[in-house]
């Protein structure tokens, strides 16, 4: 019975220090992307554009904020992620983005076909950081008609380079570059002639 004495205090010690190491692990920093121009609903509106949440590659639809470490290796940070899914994110903000940059437009999320409406989709192919300090958002985007007649198809990709280092730089040059996306969608669709 002595002899079991010592085993149960090791053992009892040892079950108290995993605990305390378990109980130490700090939550994740979560992030959102910076917040888009407030912008009211236009009662003129000479348009309407229906804004379909895009569709992300499979290794951006994940809670961490993706980091390229060289030139064919990602990582999903454990310690940094979204607030919430970055495709909410990146579809509010490009939908609050072009209604600034397109005011006789209103622009609307999609639900459902409605007459006379075009409506924009996405995908994004890259929205992350990479390992020479800059934000990338690259993809496609097609724009159809109410009838679902695609009306234009066309590349994106925008680049900001980071102020300085840290996930807090990073957020803030993804939302640069992603407000960088959506200029140039609404100055093509300006030239376009579609709205």
């Amino acid at each position: 019975m002595l002899r079991r004495l010592p085993l149960l205090w090791l053992a009892a010690a040892m079950s108290l220090l995993l605990s305390a190491c378990a109980s130490s692990v700090s939550p994740p920093t979560r992030y959102m992307l910076p917040a888009s121009p407030a912008v009211s609903a236009s009662s003129s509106a000479e348009a309407t554009l229906q804004v379909s949440a895009p569709r992300l590659a499979h290794y951006l639809d994940v809670d961490g904020i993706v980091m390229q470490l060289d030139d064919i290796t990602l990582n999903e940070a454990r310690e940094h992620q979204w607030a919430e899914s970055i495709g909410r994110q990146l579809e509010r903000a490009l939908r609050a983005e072009l209604a600034d940059q397109l005011p006789s437009v209103q622009v609307v999320r999609a639900e459902g076909n409605r007459p006379g409406t075009l409506t924009l989709s996405m995908e994004v192919d890259q929205f992350q950081g990479r390992y020479d300090g800059v934000a990338v958002a690259s993809g496609q985007w097609q724009l159809r008609d109410s009838d679902g007649e695609m009306l234009a198809l066309k590349s994106f990709t925008a680049e900001t380079t980071l102020d300085q280092d840290g996930y807090p730089a990073l957020v803030r040059s993804l939302g640069e570059s992603w407000q960088a996306v959506a200029e140039q969608i609404a100055d093509q669709l300006r030239q376009g002639g579609h709205l």
